[in-house]
């Protein structure tokens, strides 16, 4: 595993913020979710009803069909900039994303979030996006290339102090392979991958493959890597980057306390709901079940702890990811009654598995400790199940009436993966679906005549 391990610049770090458990006491987490209606995160609901009272708060490779919301429990992409168009550069401690089609940037670290801005004074030329803008008094200069693996510089002048000037790394989706010729033996895989997904009859299905270990020069290909079905619990990994963002900022410590009560529990998938409430969970164990048992009252406390959808939403927004949005709690069958739904994408969770583990969105200790916790996954009937017993693997499922996804990190040896397999339509032949894509890309990356393995 690559390790960027990154000074931050003290400069733009805040101070530590800590919460004293009386104070969560006395704010404690409302978020209490409908108990009837359909599943609306991993597994049926088997809790006992609550009082009804209870109301809920608010590529590259193959790409056969158009995959944009003409099948059932696919919703269309929302309109968006050519992937060439939008880039993010990566600093110790924050990003800075840039769309030159519509002229907006925006700046999001551990002092601070501009939201997206408009330069309409936006310089584009050469392939580099230039300016600058102004926001709460603070000016942005900023020079990022658009093609990713770049570098590019962001200079922050306050008032009254010295200018920062920030370097790092431009990062696009997908990234370009660092080794072309390498990355051309990673091709064949998408004719595979497609075969696949053309004989998934009954679900919509989308994949998307990022070599993390050089061996195939950084390569991604993808198939429906577009495709947006319902997030499921896939939208999970994105509420533990924006945690785990946080306590690299030292805002929050893992050690801290969230007063947890009977309000906030609800069913599916999960440990939580068994335990006696109130009760002070540290945000440490939040962090682990959200993953290790896709625990939904974890998901629901730590969308509250973190104030609401919103910062999730504006992590997702300064990575470009077009496709993620988080719009509804776990279990909230109400909110997807409404429409209020969960989307990602192949390309999207590829996307943020890659960041995460190139270290461009969190420190190698965090970033680390996420992978952890997805190696800990306890529901592993997908891609666990297509491979042969104990290859190493790290991965987070999603399930839904209507979905079925999994996705996280081959681990295997100098043959390190990023994947994202994900469908729309019944969850039985979804599952199956899944585990036919997990084998072919493993049966790829293991067979020496394919190139993966030089003896």
């Amino acid at each position: 595993m690559r390790k960027s391990d990154k000074k931050r610049s003290s400069s733009l770090l805040g101070g530590p913020v800590r919460v004293p458990l009386k104070w969560l006491a006395a704010t404690v987490a409302l978020a209490v979710v409908a108990t009837t209606g359909p599943a609306t995160a991993d597994g049926p609901d088997h809790r006992p009803v609550a009082d009804p009272a209870q109301q809920a708060e608010q590529g590259y490779g193959v790409e056969p069909g158009d995959g944009q919301g003409h099948e059932p429990g696919v919703e269309p992409m929302p309109e968006r900039a050519p992937t060439s168009e939008v880039s993010w550069l990566s600093f110790p401690g924050g990003v800075f994303a840039v769309d030159s089609l519509g002229h907006t940037v925006r700046y999001r670290a551990c002092d601070g979030d501009t939201g997206r801005v408009a330069d309409p004074g936006m310089r584009v030329a050469a392939g580099v996006a230039s300016g600058v803008v102004v926001f709460g008094g603070t000016a942005y200069r900023y020079r990022v290339p658009l093609v990713g693996r770049a570098e590019g510089t962001l200079e922050v002048i306050q008032r009254h102090r010295s200018p920062t000037t920030l370097t790092g790394v431009v990062v696009t989706s997908p990234q370009p392979p660092t080794d072309p010729i390498a990355g051309a033996r990673l091709f064949p895989l998408s004719g595979q991958l497609a075969r696949v997904v053309a004989d998934a009859s009954l679900n919509p299905a989308g994949v998307t493959v990022r070599d993390l270990s050089g061996r195939y020069g950084d390569q991604q290909i993808a198939v429906n890597g577009s495709l947006r079905p319902k997030a499921a619990s896939v939208i999970k990994l994105w509420i533990l980057v924006e945690l785990l963002r946080r306590v690299d900022c030292g805002q929050v410590a893992l050690d801290d306390g969230v007063l947890v009560t009977p309000q906030d529990v609800v069913g599916g998938t999960g440990q939580l709901q068994f335990e006696t409430f109130p009760q002070v969970v540290t945000l440490q164990r939040l962090a682990r079940y959200l993953i290790k048992y896709s625990d939904n009252v974890a998901a629901n406390v730590l969308i509250t702890y973190l104030g609401g959808f919103a910062p999730v939403n504006a992590l997702i927004d300064s990575m470009n990811q077009r496709s993620t949005i988080l719009a509804r709690r776990m279990l909230d069958s109400a909110a997807a009654q409404r429409g209020e739904e969960n989307y990602t994408s192949p390309d999207d969770v590829v996307s943020l598995l890659g960041a995460v583990w190139d270290g461009e969105i969190l420190t190698p200790a965090s970033r680390d400790l996420m992978i952890g916790f997805m190696r800990e996954q306890t529901l592993n009937t997908k891609i666990p199940a297509a491979l042969p017993p104990g290859v190493p693997v790290a991965h987070k499922t999603g399930d839904l009436p209507d979905a079925s996804h999994d996705v996280g990190y081959y681990l295997i040896p100098g043959t390190e993966t990023a994947v994202a397999f994900l469908t729309a339509g019944p969850m039985a032949t979804g599952d199956e679906t899944v585990r036919r894509m997990a084998r072919t890309v493993y049966d790829f990356l293991v067979t020496p005549s394919e190139g993966a393995v030089e003896e």
